[in-house]
């Protein structure tokens, strides 16, 4: 999953939120230098990230797509799910997506000195352009796959994801219901504090 999928996975914990995105941006496997809360969240992005890898279901689907995405099809799944997540978050979470997303955006001012300027950079952006409320339309999703795919280092074709979309689009709800199902059962702990 993408940013609004990390978000979701994170709970209503504003600073395991952050910290989660910014496992993004952190690599190697030595975390002792951050704070716990940070380390909470990079370890969470990357279960969340492994847990989707892993799922048959995804990777399934996986396999089906790769031929019209090659190279990009994993990227172009995470795109897809938050797409989903968005289009039908009324399922997912008690809060509607636009207090959601506003709430997080909130924290972004707020951002402790420990986050560097590029993690720093793209919330702004992300803030600015809202990104996570614009996840619900196909247009947000084609903008959101045509900007990452000029930010990937190779030569891609992930601007052609919201066609593979459409043409597989049964499939892939049908992948995406099937992981929710699973990912929220695997996260329970974590997602119970939504309902708090």
């Amino acid at each position: 999953m993408n940013f609004l999928g990390h978000l979701y996975f994170s709970g209503n914990d504003p600073e395991l939120q952050i910290a989660n995105l910014y496992g993004d941006f952190v690599k190697g496997s030595d975390l002792t230098s951050f704070p716990s809360k940070v380390r909470e969240g990079i370890q969470l992005h990357r279960q969340i990230d492994h847990y989707i890898d892993q799922h048959p279901k995804v990777r399934e689907l996986l396999h089906q797509l790769y031929p019209h995405l090659p190279k990009v099809s994993g990227i172009a799944v995470d795109l897809f799910f938050d797409h989903l997540l968005a289009k039908n978050w009324s399922r997912f979470h008690s809060q509607s997506l636009r207090e959601f997303t506003s709430n997080f955006y909130l924290l972004i001012p707020h951002l402790p000195d420990l986050y560097p300027l590029e993690f720093r950079y793209v919330l702004s952006k992300m803030e600015h352009d809202d990104w996570l409320f614009q996840y619900n339309s196909l247009e947000g999703l084609s903008m959101a796959c045509t900007g990452l795919s000029r930010r990937i280092r190779f030569e891609n074709n992930l601007s052609y994801a919201p066609s593979v979309f459409m043409k597989f689009e049964t499939l892939i709800e049908q992948t995406f219901n099937a992981f929710m199902i699973d990912a929220n059962f695997h996260f329970k702990d974590i997602l119970s504090s939504k309902k708090q």
